[in-house]
């Protein structure tokens, strides 16, 4: 493979880096009634442990599209045809919008809920009052988003693996130098 096919170094630090974070965040969503069950005392600091992280989360995906933006992608493999180009390119481009949909939705839900955001111990004002409706949607949107962003990393990962599989060299465009 030429070395021009390969994804830069920054760029592999932030796809693996942001991949095995989100991944750990989103399941740390999935589970925060498990681990801190409604209604107990621990509820509030791992609820606001969460939404630190994804603050965090949030402004290492804004770095990234930043960077994405302003570095081209190497060229698609010639070993793969058109239908297999839309797909990776339909893809990528539904991953990156619940990179930022995901985080942004549970940020704005947040401010309008009646426990506002605390970030690691310090409270941030709201944007406003506590308003139930506005809370509730952007929850909604915050939880469907993260359902979606699970299958498409799920697909993400069983194309990567089909292309190790295969051997041909597009699995390899995404590893360390």
């Amino acid at each position: 493979m030429l070395p021009s096919a390969r994804y830069t170094r920054t760029a592999v630090w932030f796809h693996w880096l942001l991949g095995i974070a989100l991944l750990g965040q989103i399941a740390f969503g999935f589970l925060l009634d498990e681990i801190a069950p409604r209604a107990t005392p621990e509820r509030s600091g791992v609820v606001n442990l969460h939404k630190s992280i994804g603050i965090v989360l949030g402004l290492l995906i804004v770095l990234r599209i930043v960077w994405r933006l302003s570095h081209a992608s190497p060229p698609w493999p010639a070993v793969m045809g058109e239908m297999e180009r839309r797909a990776a390119r339909t893809v990528h481009v539904a991953l990156y919008v619940c990179m930022v949909v995901m985080p942004l939705s549970g940020y704005i839900a947040s401010n309008f809920s009646r426990f506002g955001i605390t970030f690691f111990g310090f409270a941030w004002p709201p944007w406003g009052p506590p308003l139930p409706s506005v809370y509730a949607f952007f929850g909604l949107v915050h939880v469907t988003t993260a359902m979606v962003f699970t299958v498409l990393i799920a697909g993400h990962v069983l194309a990567a693996l089909k292309h190790a599989f295969d051997r041909d060299g597009v699995f390899g465009r995404m590893l360390n130098h």
